[in-house]
């Protein structure tokens, strides 16, 4: 039975970024080509693509992924599409997910304050849920392979 990676769509190669574009990172294809390959990217099947793009913004103590124009919190449609995402995949043995995205970052998402003035670093919310659910794997990003 194949190894089972998680990677975010972008990486991948797949046009699901905000602004439709894609980040594809050929050394973390190369890394995986032996394992079952999962897609990952919450925010499109959700927002579409191209889409408004969303931020971290500490609110009312605490994080919150609120969109830039509208300022629309999408924090608990987030945070469904994830862990359902997480039940349908509950076995996997590795994870690389991409960097600075309110999303996928993990510990290089810039978390704003209310100015939507940088303030910190941080997780973003599928790097935090992945953390808690797939507690026993150690989370990557794309400059772990560069």
């Amino acid at each position: 039975m194949k190894k089972k990676v998680i990677i975010s769509a972008c990486l991948l190669g797949e046009y699901c970024r905000y602004d439709a574009k894609t980040k594809k990172i050929n050394t973390v294809i190369e890394a995986f080509k032996n394992y079952e390959i999962i897609p990952f990217c919450p925010e499109a099947p959700l927002f579409g693509t191209p889409r408004e793009r969303i931020s971290i913004i500490f609110r009312d103590g605490e994080e919150r992924i609120v969109t830039h124009e509208s300022d629309v919190d999408v924090t608990q449609s987030l945070g469904d599409e994830i862990d359902s995402f997480c039940k349908k995949h509950p076995q996997v043995d590795a994870i690389v997910l991409k960097s600075k995205s309110p999303s996928c970052g993990n510990g290089t998402t810039p978390i704003l304050n209310e100015k939507r003035e940088h303030i910190s670093y941080g997780d973003g919310i599928a790097a935090k849920m992945f953390k808690n659910f797939y507690n026993n794997i150690n989370l990557q990003d794309e400059t772990d392979f560069l």
